[in-house]
């Protein structure tokens, strides 16, 4: 049994929240919203994101971001990653020396093109960072439906403490050292799952997800391993496996943002209507920024970033993008002639 606080009280949050609370530890949450936590005292149940999962009466719910550092074996960042610097900013001081910090958000800092874990070192050097991420909905984890993550961190301990206190029969772990693999893949893919829905919303059928898909991991694993990633991460829980749920499951977020665009709805209007962070669009512009800077061909994400932000016409970026110039699939394959 360990004292962990969890530090954001959205869904994905919360949903750890109850995981670490049904391996016997004794669970903080903290939000910066007075609101937010009023409504969790009071009821138990966070009705805006998780309606329906009651969390247990011994669950410690506060705003005091002292409190909620203060001697505890584990931080658990959960907050969107729109907003990892500057609560980081807010823990630097609290935190303590080789203090364990797991973030679990994610996304890619669109001024500086930093990765989270990269963030937190920098504001909170004292600390030791690992990273989580995986095919993980929130609506799922929270009702104890099998699921499989991956925690990565610098150092093999740091790791495999992160996987002790969140594993158990329905959450498994595993660890990896690539830590900027797993970033960009947990990253990356929610542009690709704006591509995956606003497909859904013009009607299109499984030919289509499927091509988005595969064509999307091959996008993140060519940027992942110009920028030192390995290979087999993009093919992994981080990789693959998290680009097919948010592609496909009705619990994504992106997935129902990027829906919307292709019905018609705006990108501002989309954002509004799923009344979550849509990390996605947080995403894109840095996403595509990097694929600059290390020189690689990422189309989709490309088109993704001219429906956002250029005002490009859903369909036309589909006809675009199939009417590219003739391409083998994969590169350095030899042909054996005759």
């Amino acid at each position: 049994m360990a004292d962990v606080s969890v530090i954001g009280a959205g869904s994905w949050g919360t949903a750890l929240s109850v995981v670490l609370s049904d391996n016997g530890h004794n669970v903080t949450v903290w939000s910066i919203d007075q609101n937010e936590i009023d409504m969790l005292k009071s009821h138990h149940e966070h009705k805006d994101k998780l309606p329906g999962v009651k969390l247990p009466e011994n669950m410690i719910f506060t705003t005091d971001l002292k409190m909620a550092c203060h001697n505890k074996e584990l931080l658990v960042m959960a907050v969107p990653s729109i907003y990892t610097r500057s609560t980081a900013v807010l823990m630097s001081p609290l935190v303590e020396k080789d203090q364990i910090i797991v973030n679990v958000a994610k996304g890619i800092e669109e001024d500086s093109l930093m990765t989270l874990s990269d963030i937190i070192e920098q504001e909170i050097p004292q600390a030791k960072v690992a990273v989580m991420s995986g095919p993980s909905h929130a609506e799922e984890v929270a009702r104890n439906i099998p699921t499989t993550c991956v925690v990565g961190s610098k150092r093999k301990e740091t790791a495999e403490f992160v996987q002790n206190m969140f594993m158990n029969k329905v959450f498994r772990v595993y660890t990896s050292p690539d830590v900027l693999g797993i970033e960009l893949g947990g990253a990356l893919k929610n542009v690709v799952a704006l591509a995956a829905g606003m497909a859904d919303g013009l009607g299109y059928g499984d030919n289509t997800k499927a091509a988005l898909i595969t064509r999307g991991i091959s996008e993140i694993s060519r940027l992942g391993v110009k920028m030192g990633a390995k290979a087999e991460t993009f093919a992994g829980l981080t990789g693959i496996g998290d680009l097919v749920v948010t592609c496909a499951s009705r619990h994504s977020r992106n997935r129902k943002a990027g829906m919307l665009m292709g019905q018609g709805h705006t990108p501002e209007d989309a954002m509004k209507e799923v009344n979550m962070v849509v990390e996605g669009v947080y995403s894109a512009k840095a996403a595509l920024a990097l694929a600059k800077k290390y020189d690689v061909e990422v189309p989709i994400i490309e088109y993704v970033n001219e429906i956002l932000f250029n005002g490009a016409d859903v369909k036309d970026a589909v006809t675009t993008l199939m009417s590219r110039e003739k391409k083998d699939e994969y590169f350095g394959l030899d042909w054996k002639e005759d």
